[in-house]
């Protein structure tokens, strides 16, 4: 599974990372995580709001921090 976080770097983004990176490690799952601070590559994956997660290629969320619990449903745990 490749997990992105897009996003400037601002608090949310960093804290979207955390969140994201434990689950994933709580899930036991085999994933990568990668962040994306280019705009123009978000601007690519269509998200004009950020923080943003993607997984997989398709964004899940954009312009919010998700719960611990919905990060699980977004990597299918």
């Amino acid at each position: 599974m490749h997990i992105k976080i897009l996003g400037s770097g601002c608090a949310k983004c960093k804290k979207l990372y955390q969140l994201t990176d434990s689950v994933a490690k709580e899930c036991g799952i085999d994933y990568t995580i990668e962040k994306v601070e280019d705009i123009n590559a978000i601007m690519d994956m269509g998200v004009m709001i950020t923080p943003a997660l993607a997984v997989d290629g398709e964004v899940k969320v954009a312009g919010k921090l998700p719960s611990a619990a919905d990060i699980k449903k977004f990597i299918g745990k």
